[in-house]
């Protein structure tokens, strides 16, 4: 068994939404988030680089990288430290590609970012601790959203 719980994947199938965050070049933290963050195998994340440049230079000089993934609701998620490779061609990038096409993306994929999960660790909001349960922080999540639909009409 791989590092990647089955938490772990299924936070990350359901949320898709992965803000990665790279080293620029001059030291300073680059955030990005990218929609097409899934699960590759027991140790992998992968993201497709459709408009991420920055991204994707970022790691050719550098290729440490964190991605959050965070369910906004329950207000808990994962953070993924490892290594990325940038895949611009080749048998992993082709099934990749496919899976990508499987499952719907439509945008031009111009690279795909393959990262090696190396530390996962829980991120957990301070909602819980004062003993709130999921329920009650969805609950409470999801009245604030009705409250500021309704304030906008």
């Amino acid at each position: 068994m791989g590092l990647l719980t089955d938490d772990m994947k299924r936070v990350v199938e359901e949320q898709r939404l992965g803000f990665v965050a790279t080293v620029g070049p001059e030291g300073a933290p680059n955030l990005s988030p990218k929609g097409s963050t899934m699960i590759w195998g027991d140790d992998h994340l992968v993201f497709a680089d459709i408009r991420s440049p920055h991204t994707v230079a970022n790691l050719l000089a550098d290729p440490r990288v964190e991605i959050n993934v965070v369910d906004p609701l329950l207000r808990k998620g994962y953070r993924f430290a490892g290594r990325a490779r940038v895949l611009i061609s080749g048998p992993t990038f082709d099934r990749l590609a496919a899976e990508y096409a499987r499952r719907g993306v439509k945008s031009p994929i111009e690279n795909l970012v393959l990262v090696r999960v190396e530390h996962a660790a829980p991120i957990v909001s301070p909602a819980y601790d004062t003993g709130a349960t999921e329920d009650e922080v969805r609950s409470a999540w999801v009245e604030r959203r009705r409250r500021q639909d309704a304030e906008r009409g």
